[in-house]
């Protein structure tokens, strides 16, 4: 598929719930949020018709965020679906690590292919202060988990957000030390469209952008920072798709009408 301006876009990401066990200040706000309806949710059948009919069209590469994506119940369960549907060539997960002790094995024998796991700080007392609940010692053992089962390459994604010049090399030295792939993405702002590329990755480049997001409630955005959405409850998933592809804009915006943990980063 090719959109207006003859961009190929060839990756999903899909947001599988908006919930999360973590509460991080660039994503949540302090007093909570409203979380969406379980009936509004889609069910892993409308989120694999929705993939075959994208493969159909052109998408290879499926990435599955959250919220936090392991919270989402009988998530390998997900992935062992999407993973035998012919035409996805990469299947991969954004998570916070916490919960991959539990679940790296399954996800690996089901079918995932790597994780980016978020992580801003080795610092514990920053890293609680970041997440507001978060042991960092968990996610230690979340990535020590993926690196066991072959989910790699594994990329670490920590937000800018001005923290110490000592908690950056430290956490630098952190990732070459265990082989693992450091991402530095600028702390971004949906309603006033702040944003910029991510150091080591694709992300924020308008010019190459090659994505479209399908969220939990079934909505399709064809771009992080735009207010346009199409419902494939609605509309029906085709239209829905094609309507995303046709009317996604050269450049990002802003956002109004959503946030970070329900769109999926």
């Amino acid at each position: 598929m090719f959109d207006r301006y003859n961009r190929e876009i060839n990756y999903l990401r899909i947001s599988v719930t908006d919930r999360c066990n973590l509460r991080c200040t660039y994503c949540m706000p302090a007093e909570g949020i409203e979380m969406m309806r379980h009936e509004d949710i889609l069910s892993f059948e409308e989120i694999a018709e929705f993939v075959r009919l994208s493969v159909a069209n052109g998408i290879t590469k499926i990435r599955l965020t959250g919220g936090e994506p392991l919270v989402r119940k009988n998530i390998v369960e997900l992935v062992a679906i999407l993973a035998q549907i012919d035409g996805v060539e990469d299947l991969s997960m954004t998570t916070n690590g916490v919960l991959l002790p539990k679940y790296a094995a399954g996800l690996k024998k089901a079918g995932l292919k790597r994780v980016n796991i978020s992580l801003d700080t080795v610092n514990p007392e920053q890293y609680g202060q970041v997440t507001r609940l978060g042991d960092l010692s968990q996610v230690l053992a979340g990535i020590e988990a993926a690196q066991k089962a072959g989910l790699s390459p594994i990329k670490i994604n920590c937000v800018l957000m001005g923290q110490p010049a000592q908690d950056t090399l430290a956490l630098n030295d952190f990732c070459k030390k265990n082989g693992l792939d450091l991402r530095f993405i600028h702390q971004m702002d949906l309603r006033n469209g702040a944003f910029s590329k991510v150091e080591g990755g694709d992300g924020g480049n308008c010019s190459r952008c090659n994505r479209v997001r399908l969220l939990a409630n079934g909505d399709v955005k064809p771009c992080l920072f735009s207010d346009l959405a199409y419902n494939i409850r609605v509309l029906g998933a085709e239209k829905a798709l094609h309507l995303a592809i046709g009317n996604k804009p050269r450049c990002g915006t802003f956002n109004h009408s959503g946030q970070f943990y329900n769109i999926g980063g």
